[in-house]
Order: structure tokens, then sequence, then C-alpha cells
């Protein structure tokens, strides 16, 4: 089940750098980060779902190498996010 407008529009406002902002890498690590708790929770009470779970590895993948790019580009707004967010921090391969 993909995410609600109003949570979309609400987490876009709150991480973008404008109001309509769902472009840059804060914005895309928060959406990614609230469908990633999403799907877990799914997975919890649906243990044999593999096909989501497949779906939940490839977001954590793609999470993964955001922060990666926004850890090179800009490390302090890197650990503002994940903080704020509550990521572990990763280090990069």
């Amino acid at each position: 089940m993909p995410l609600s407008k109003e949570k979309k529009a609400e987490l876009m406002k709150e991480y973008g750098l404008s109001d309509s902002d769902s472009g840059s890498p804060e914005v895309q690590i928060a959406l990614l980060q609230a469908r990633i708790v999403q799907i877990t929770d799914h997975l919890r009470s649906n243990k044999k779902d593999f096909h989501s779970r497949a779906g939940l590895l490839k977001l954590v993948g793609k999470r993964r190498r955001l922060e990666g790019y926004l850890r090179a580009k800009d490390i302090v707004k890197y650990r503002e996010l994940i903080a704020k967010l509550g990521i572990r921090e990763v280090r990069p391969r």
C-alpha cells in the first residue's frame, strides 16, 4: 500500500527546500524511510510475504545509495537527517 498523499505532502514540507520540493535527496530519503517503516510493519504480521520482503530490500538499497550521495555532497545535512529520521550511520564501502 503506497503512502497517502497527505503523508507525502507533510514529509515534503518538513524535509524539502520548498513546499513542493520532491527531488532533493533529503526528501527522497525521508519518503523512502516512511515507506520502509510501513512495509516493515506489514511484514511483522505477514511473515511469509516474500514479494514484499524483496521490495523492502530494494527500497533499503535505494535509500542507502541516496544516503551515500548526500554524505559525499554535504555531510552536515546528512548527519542532521539521519539523526532526525533515526537511521543508523553506515560507513561507505
